[in-house]
């Protein structure tokens, strides 16, 4: 066969041999499942096997007389006789006249030892011991006697009383502190010292509009407080403009830089000012800004 293979395949010794150790192989793996059915044992019984069979004829017997238990236990005894019963009184006896077993009747009576109260014929179906058919046959005869409380009931007299609604305050914006302020209904510590830093900016309020210039202070709040806000006529903070230069100036909420640096330069041209009639001939200064620096100004 090697001469065979190498004059039709050029097979060498080395090769043919391979070839023949390649075959055993395939041929050894073909039959291992066969030579192992052949000579495998049959497998002997296990002890731990047994044990469990055992265990589940126990735990089926066990069970055969648990049940067969239950069911001597739920059947009614031959005296059984309903009548009406306190479920929070009636002893062990008075259960097993009403159909139930001693095991069942001793069960209840030891919960009701424990504590457990039966506060209306519904609680019966907490007991496990009570079918559904025996709960059915007895709820009719089941009256429960109210629960008195540990505690005497007493009887509260609440006295009614009038509560006036105090007044709001009315606060001279003027004179007022931080504290004061915050007072206001609707004006808390951050607008009350917004109000004292533009007061003194601009050296007193003349109107109470004015509170409508406070940052974030708008109509809708300024119609909030408006009634509980005064104004004293006090003596505003003014500035000469005959004689004031830039820096006493720029404090004023209502003229730019544009506009102080204007009034200057027309009183070093024209001379000085004698009257609000003046400050229109200066062409950036419209009457609404005249209007509101006039409180503020002196000649």
């Amino acid at each position: 066969m090697r001469i065979w293979l190498n004059k039709h395949f050029g097979f060498s010794k080395g090769e043919f041999n391979g070839l023949l150790f390649l075959i055993f192989i395939i041929i050894a793996l073909k039959a291992v499942p066969y030579i192992y059915d052949h000579f495998k044992s049959l497998e002997k019984d296990s002890p731990d096997l047994l044990a469990q069979i055992q265990k589940i004829e126990v735990t089926d017997q066990n069970n055969f007389h648990y049940t067969r238990d239950r069911i001597e236990e739920s059947s009614p005894s031959k005296t059984s006789k309903l009548f009406t019963f306190d479920p929070n009184k009636i002893d062990e006896e008075g259960w097993q006249t009403l159909g139930l077993s001693p095991k069942q009747a001793s069960s209840i009576v030891n919960y009701r030892n424990k504590g457990g109260k039966f506060y209306k014929a519904e609680d019966l179906q907490k007991m496990y011991t009570i079918s559904p058919e025996m709960y059915k046959k007895l709820l009719p005869y089941v009256q429960i006697e109210n629960q008195q409380s540990n505690y005497p009931k007493k009887d509260f007299n609440f006295e009614k009383r009038e509560y006036v609604k105090k007044p709001l305050a009315i606060i001279d914006i003027n004179v007022a502190d931080s504290a004061q302020l915050d007072e206001i209904k609707g004006v808390g510590g951050a607008f009350a010292n917004r109000i004292l830093k533009y007061r003194e900016r601009l050296g007193g309020f003349y109107k109470k509009e004015q509170l409508m210039e406070v940052y974030g202070l708008d109509s809708v709040k300024y119609e909030e407080i408006k009634n509980q806000i005064s104004l004293s006529p006090i003596k505003l903070k003014t500035v000469n403009i005959n004689t004031a230069i830039f820096n006493d100036l720029k404090s004023n909420p209502y003229l730019s830089y544009k506009q102080i640096s204007a009034i200057i330069q027309y009183r070093k041209q024209h001379g000085n000012y004698s009257s609000p009639a003046d400050l229109k001939k200066i062409v950036i200064l419209n009457q609404q800004i005249i209007d509101k620096i006039t409180p503020y100004i002196s000649y």
